[in-house]
């Protein structure tokens, strides 16, 4: 019998949950984005959470690929998921899975959560400063155990995922305005990279227009 995360992977490189920049694909001739960068390498080989901030368009989903591809991991899925895209009634079962008949609509037989998908890998949280603070303390609760239990399900399960958050807004804004959990920023800020703008790397413009 395949072990099952050897199914996984197979499943998520034909529904496009694999990680497919490399840092040889950011092109860039600054320093501020070449610091970026090689800080990003370096940090690739911990296993330690990602915060990756910057305004809309500088790539964040890029890094995140890129820095997957650069650890122990990049033989593992790589799996993202849009927090601000997802209803806050369906966010939960999208991240941990559900049972067959936990709610209507259900998929005969359940489903499994991107937590799930991303065992062994990378789990890409997107736009995170979007995520409803009822969920927040669910994810929080899963990335300090590594556990959790599918909507609707009794059975704990667990996982070795490592988590890249993004966000283009300021945490520490929403956090004052009790928008966002101080708990879960520190647990997701364990490493924090900012990445510029592109008028902030005018050097660039020539390279990326051509």
């Amino acid at each position: 019998f395949r072990p099952f995360k050897r199914f996984l992977g197979l499943a998520n490189k034909y529904v496009g949950m694999m990680a497919t920049y490399q840092f040889e694909d950011i092109l860039c001739v600054s320093d501020k984005m070449n610091k970026v960068i090689e800080y990003a390498r370096t940090v690739a080989h911990s296993t330690a959470s990602i915060l990756i901030t910057g305004e809309s368009g500088t790539g964040k989903e890029i890094f995140a690929q890129a820095i997957h591809n650069a650890s122990e991991r990049r033989h593992a899925c790589f799996v993202a998921i849009n927090c601000g895209a997802i209803s806050p009634s369906l966010i939960e079962s999208e991240l941990f899975g559900y049972e067959e008949g936990a709610f209507t609509g259900a998929v005969k037989g359940g489903r499994i959560g991107k937590f799930e998908m991303a065992n062994g890998g990378t789990l890409f949280l997107d736009e995170i400063g979007d995520m409803p603070m009822e969920m927040q303390i669910k994810l929080l609760r899963a990335i300090q155990e590594g556990q959790f239990c599918r909507v609707g399900g009794s059975d704990v399960i667990s996982v070795d995922v490592r988590i890249i958050a993004a966000t283009n807004k300021n945490l520490e804004e929403e956090i004052k305005e009790n928008r966002f959990r101080l708990d879960l920023f520190y647990r997701i800020n364990v490493v924090a990279i900012r990445l510029p703008a592109l008028r902030e790397r005018k050097e660039d413009i020539a390279l990326l227009a051509h």
